[in-house]
């Protein structure tokens, strides 16, 4: 079957967060997908099947990191639509049913594809004992973001901070379902981005993701609210880096960019 290595939130190969994306007649025994995405071994593969006509989705939709199955993926959702529009397997906007309700991606007219997502709730939360010598930096804010991410969100001092973070994954991974976002403004936001990000989640068996959509939908509230507005630019500062665009519509938030596709082969399994 055809299997496909997509790069997504970027225009460019080699950057942005590479993700597997396999379209299926239908969805197989859950551990052949299990061993498909350690294969891969990406931050996530996913696999898609398509639905009868006329249901609430067009697509059936799936998201594995090399050891788990995940409830949400931004950058894998992102990466199937571009496979289905560039290959003309589907037109225009596609539905897809996931663990996360039904999740829509629009393409747009200049080659962009919009992800229309649940808004993460955030919950204050006290910093919990051993974050900040884990992290490697004294956080200002924690939050929880809810079960459908599962993830710590900390905003720490400056974007400087940020890029500098050597996390001890280890000791992280006792502090969230999934992961830890940390993130702060961006120092000059005229370079074309608002806030920066790095995302950690070795409970999943990444221990630095490239480029997070699904933790975008945390970040946008976050700094919508701090920043007075509801259309926002991230930079996730991982060694492959990208960009997301977010826009909050109340408890849906729209992720928009990029993808390109780097492989295009055969699995033979």
């Amino acid at each position: 079957m055809r299997i496909r290595i997509v790069d997504a939130f970027t225009d460019r190969p080699f950057s942005g967060n590479p993700a597997g994306v396999l379209l299926l007649d239908a969805f197989p025994a859950d551990d052949w997908l299990q061993s498909v995405a350690m294969e891969v071994n990406h931050a996530e593969t996913a696999f898609a099947h398509r639905l009868p006509e006329g249901g609430a989705a067009d697509w059936a939709l799936r998201w594995f990191t090399p050891v788990t199955e995940v409830a949400m993926c931004g950058h894998a959702t992102l990466a199937t639509a571009h496979v289905l529009h560039t290959t003309a397997a589907h037109e225009g906007p596609v539905r897809f049913a996931t663990r996360s309700g039904v999740l829509v991606a629009t393409p747009r007219e200049d080659g962009s594809i919009t992800l229309d997502f649940p808004t993460a709730p955030l919950t204050t939360v006290e910093l919990p004992d051993g974050v900040a010598d884990a992290l490697g930096a004294e956080p200002r804010a924690a939050f929880d973001t809810g079960p459908n991410i599962g993830d710590l969100l900390l905003e720490v001092a400056d974007e400087k901070t940020v890029h500098a973070l050597r996390p001890d994954l280890r000791a992280l991974a006792g502090h969230a379902e999934r992961g830890i976002i940390a993130t702060a403004r961006a120092e000059d936001p005229s370079r074309g981005y608002d806030f920066v990000s790095r995302c950690f989640f070795p409970n999943v068996g990444i221990d630095e993701d490239p480029v997070t959509g699904s933790a975008h939908t945390a970040l946008a509230p976050y700094w919508s609210e701090r920043l007075g507005r509801t259309e926002l630019t991230g930079l996730q500062a991982s060694p492959r880096s990208g960009r997301v665009r977010t826009e909050l519509r109340a408890d849906r938030t729209l992720l928009t960019g990029r993808a390109v596709t780097v492989i295009d082969g055969e699995l033979h399994a």
